[in-house]
Parts: C-alpha cells; sequence; structure tokens
C-alpha cells in the first residue's frame, strides 16, 4: 500500500486522515489508530495530528506541549499544527516541530474555541487573509517538509473566504488545505455545507491542481466520507469525532471508498483490544492516575461501538484502578474470543 497518496513530497498510505482535536488525539490514541491496519490489502489511516500547539509553548519546552507534541517512531507520519499569528515565532516553532518528528507542518485557521481566537489564532486568521498568506510564505520557506493548512469557510456567513482565500494559500506554497464545511460562528451546530466545500475546492484546483483539498466535518460513518468526496470533488477526507469511539473507522471507510462494499464487522475481541491498547498507552505515557481519569472520559465514546455490554460504562466508572479495568477489560475479550 506504500505511496498511494501524496501530499508534497510526503507519500501516504491512504487519503483518510485524522483530525487534531484538542484533548482526544494525543500519542496515546494516535498509536491505537495507528495499531488498525487496513482489511483486505487496503489502507487505513494515511496521516495522523497532534493537538494545537502554542508556538510559545514549543519554543518555551514546557511540559504540557512537550505531551502534546510527543510522538515515536511507531507514530508516523505524524503532522504537528500549529495556531497563532506572529510569523516570527511560527516560524522557529515550524522549525522545532521538523526537528521533532514533524514530516508535515499545520497552520490552524480553522479552531473557532473561545481561547484560541480571543489570540487572534485559530479561526480569526480567516479575517485577516493578508497575514494568513504570510504566515504560510514563510513557514513554506522554512521548512522541508509540507506545509499546510486547516480552514473553515469563513468567520461568519458575512464573511465568506471559499473563493479567496484557499488560492491564495496555495500561491504561497501550501501543499494541501483541508476544510471544515461550517463557519467560526457556527461552531459545530448545523449541518456541514458540502457545497462550501466544493466551493473551495474548485477555486484551488483552478490554477494550482496538485494542491491536495480534504473534506472535514460530520463524518461518522465509510457512507459519510464518500457523500464528502462525491459532493464535493475533494481528494480526501479528515476524520475527528467519528474516529474517538470507533479507530476502526480509518479501515472501514478505506475499504469501502476502493471496493464500494462494507468489509466486514472489526470483531468485538479486536474492538476491545483497543481500548486495553488505549488504556496501557495511557498508563505508560501519562502515569495510572491521568490513565485511570481518562479512560473513565472515553469509555463513554467506546461504549455505543462495544455493544450488546450491559453495565459498561458504570463498571468502568466504578473501578478503583487502571489493573481492574484492564482485567475486567481482559475477561470480556477473553469471552468474545472463545465464542468465535
Amino acid at each position: 500500500m506504500a505511496g498511494v497518496y501524496q501530499i508534497g513530497s510526503l507519500q501516504l498510505d491512504s487519503n483518510l486522515l485524522l483530525a487534531p482535536i484538542a484533548g482526544y488525539c494525543d500519542l496515546a490514541f494516535r498509536l491505537v489508530v495507528r495499531r488498525v491496519t487496513g482489511y483486505g490489502g487496503h489502507g487505513s489511516v494515511g496521516l495522523t495530528c497532534t493537538d494545537l500547539l502554542c508556538p510559545h509553548a514549543i519554543l518555551r519546552e514546557t511540559d504540557k506541549t512537550l505531551w502534546l507534541a510527543a510522538t515515536s517512531d511507531d507514530d508516523q507520519p505524524l503532522c504537528m499544527q500549529l495556531y497563532g499569528r506572529q510569523t516570527d515565532v511560527l516560524v522557529e516553532a515550524a522549525r522545532w516541530a521538523q526537528q521533532h518528528g514533524a514530516k508535515v507542518i499545520d497552520l490552524n485557521m480553522g479552531c473557532p474555541v473561545d481561547k484560541v481566537t480571543k489570540k487572534n489564532g485559530g479561526s480569526k486568521l480567516l479575517t485577516e487573509p493578508d497575514l494568513a498568506v504570510t504566515i504560510i510564505r514563510e513557514l513554506v520557506r522554512a521548512v522541508r517538509v509540507p506545509v499546510t493548512a486547516k480552514i473553515r469557510l469563513g468567520w461568519c456567513d458575512g464573511t465568506i473566504i471559499t473563493q479567496t482565500l484557499p488560492p491564495q494559500l496555495a500561491d504561497a506554497g501550501v501543499a494541501a488545505i483541508t476544510v471544515h464545511g461550517r463557519t467560526a460562528e457556527q461552531k459545530f451546530r448545523g449541518q456541514v455545507n458540502l457545497p462550501g466545500v466544493a466551493q473551495v475546492v474548485e477555486a484551488v484546483k483552478r490554477h494550482h491542481p496538485q494542491v491536495k483539498v480534504h473534506g472535514n466535518g460530520d463524518v461518522k460513518s465509510p457512507q459519510d466520507a464518500k457523500r464528502m468526496i462525491d459532493a464535493t470533488g475533494c481528494d480526501g477526507v479528515m476524520i475527528g469525532r467519528g474516529a474517538l469511539g470507533q479507530p476502526w473507522l480509518f479501515r472501514d471507510t478505506a475499504y469501502y471508498l476502493a471496493t464500494g462494499q462494507l468489509p466486514p464487522p472489526y470483531p468485538q475481541a479486536e474492538r476491545i483490544n483497543c481500548v486495553l491498547a488505549h488504556l496501557d498507552n495511557l498508563a505508560h505515557f501519562r502515569g495510572q492516575r491521568i490513565a485511570l481519569n481518562a479512560i473513565r472520559q472515553r469509555i463513554s465514546w467506546y461504549s455505543p461501538h462495544l455493544q450488546p455490554w450491559p453495565g459498561l460504562k458504570r463498571d468502568v466508572h466504578a473501578m478503583p484502578s487502571v489493573g481492574e479495568v484492564r482485567d475486567y477489560l481482559l475477561r470480556q475479550r477473553d469471552e468474545q474470543l472463545q465464542t468465535v
């Protein structure tokens, strides 16, 4: 499967990307996503991305940011995503990211969260298109890896940028653009605007056919991914919240896009193994206390995809240690293996 999809100079195994979801897509979870390989010779996830990284914190190498940027040999290829508006600081942070394992540098222009936009970062950059283009141009000059951008349709309905800023970013040297099909003002309300995503694709491809455009938003199933591609003409799909409880979604989607059929359901025992791997990764990287708290939260995402399993969330929330949670999951996994 090597090299079936290309972003700039980077060869990927598929056109499916894991979104940078703040608080969720850390190294512990990315490794879970990567452990699910493709079915029938088809791919799975092609590229994963870190949480949003503050360039000032990167350069100070704060403990929190070092964890958010943490990677490993098994966590490749990896995109590190930066946010902010100070060009010189972003350039230095991009060089740091390249030196610490990033194969792609992404500039976030899509995050609608107040604590990011109040610092004039994230989707607030959409209101300063000249600055956004300048930042991209300087990032492209500063690093050897592909530079990409994640955007929204605009800051609000009155400031739609689908046909203006994206081709300007392509002119500045961006290798790919991921567009979430909502405005920043919408945040995650309402339905994704597929015609808006299609406008970005058309505007970019008119003069820059080599620049990849990825659709993002409301992709919770393989059918959703195909609908995104069919309706917009985008090259690939970035999947976020839809994958948090089913990291095998990339495996299913890659097969569906290639064949038009769904693969056999990912076995229940292997689904439990994903939760076990996530728990063990958290304990290894973050320690027992953080691992226990995190798996109690994340079990709510996994639970709908592990049914029938009466009492799963209740039982995990009541357990006082990582060891007890692990033993509980192992017993259920072994029962599943015995019934196969």
